[in-house]
């Protein structure tokens, strides 16, 4: 299995991105996928995830400002990031669940996820 980022960069406060993450080996249909950063010096932390049916979740520190979604036919995940904070400057990862560890409700835990991307840094300016 091999998830791979895309679409991070620099931007100005208040500006847009959209992240990508194409997986190979891993069939996104009916799958549990979510969206993870990490800030120098902080722990991970789930920002969204998507479960089976497409129900989705988000930390209370994106709601309304992220969106995730799902693109079977492409086998991607994406990101769409509106409304930008510097406090949303991190590396953004990609992560997916294993079957039998896939919930209907997403799950914004880490353990919950065996397979991981390299990540991909996003940097907000004031």
């Amino acid at each position: 299995v091999q998830l791979v980022e895309s679409g991070g960069g620099s931007v100005q406060a208040g500006g847009s991105l959209r992240l990508s993450c194409t997986a190979s080996g891993y069939t996104t249909n009916r799958a549990c996928m979510g969206w993870f950063r990490q800030a120098p010096g902080k722990e991970r932390e789930g920002v969204t995830a998507i479960g089976p049916y497409g129900t989705t979740r988000n930390a209370d520190s994106v709601k309304g400002r992220f969106t995730i979604s799902l693109d079977n036919a492409e086998n991607t995940l994406y990101l769409q990031m509106n409304s930008l904070k510097p406090d949303d400057t991190a590396m953004y990862y990609c992560a997916a669940a294993l079957a039998r560890f896939c919930t209907l409700i997403p799950d914004l835990s880490s353990t919950v996820y065996s397979y991981w991307g390299q990540g991909t840094q996003v940097t907000v300016s004031a």
